[in-house]
């Protein structure tokens, strides 16, 4: 499969600019997911920015209705 790298460069929230992974989701997913943590994408951009991609801070933000 073809990576789209440049095509997802245009949708990615992640604010961390020397990220290697950035672009390549299946990359990323794999790195986060290995951490215990969720890639930025998958908050808002208020909370991507803090770098806190823990489950425990995704469960917080859903419980408290801001993701």
């Amino acid at each position: 499969m073809e990576c789209k790298k440049e095509q997802n460069l245009k949708n990615c929230p992640c604010s961390y600019d020397p990220c290697s992974r950035k672009g390549v989701c299946c990359d990323c997913i794999r790195y986060h997911l290995k951490n215990r943590e969720l890639p930025g994408c998958c908050f808002s951009k208020d909370a991507e920015k803090t770098y806190d991609r823990s489950f425990e801070h995704f469960a917080r933000l859903v419980m408290e209705k801001k993701i």
